[in-house]
């Protein structure tokens, strides 16, 4: 862990290393993989919800993976959700946004700046786009 994150006392109770730009939420309810999310600065991890990321997930800087949403007709409370789930040897590219509910499949590249909105449990694939669909079919991952 940082110094910031120890001494200081930013994101102190997340248990992986955090960027001091980083704002991790309720990280007692993700399941953070073999990497460390939000180690890339200035990203935002809301794990009301649930998150659970597969390994070898890679989550590169200003990423927001935010599992619970508002309620429409009172902004004050929030919805129950299923987690967000990512599987492994993912690749989520600088300012993705991945919202509630969403599953991605396994060697799934979400492109710099596409908003997930649904689940694509295929894998294999890059999404890109706002809402992001498939723009691209990969090669099974090779590492």
């Amino acid at each position: 862990m940082g110094i910031r994150q120890k001494i200081v006392g930013v994101n102190k109770k997340v248990k992986w290393p955090v960027h001091f730009t980083s704002v991790v939420i309720a990280s007692e309810k993700i399941i953070p993989g073999t990497k460390a999310p939000g180690f890339s600065m200035g990203c935002f991890i809301d794990g009301r919800n649930g998150i659970v990321i597969g390994e070898n997930v890679w989550v590169g800087p200003r990423v927001s993976l935010i599992s619970q949403n508002h309620n429409e007709n009172n902004y004050l409370k929030y919805e129950t959700a299923k987690p967000i789930i990512i599987g492994k040897n993912s690749l989520l590219t600088a300012n993705c946004v991945v919202l509630p509910e969403v599953e991605l499949g396994e060697h799934t590249i979400v492109a710099a700046g596409a908003v997930v909105t649904k689940s694509f449990l295929k894998g294999n694939q890059v999404l890109g786009g706002v809402p992001a669909k498939v723009i691209k079919k990969l090669s099974p991952y090779q590492g």
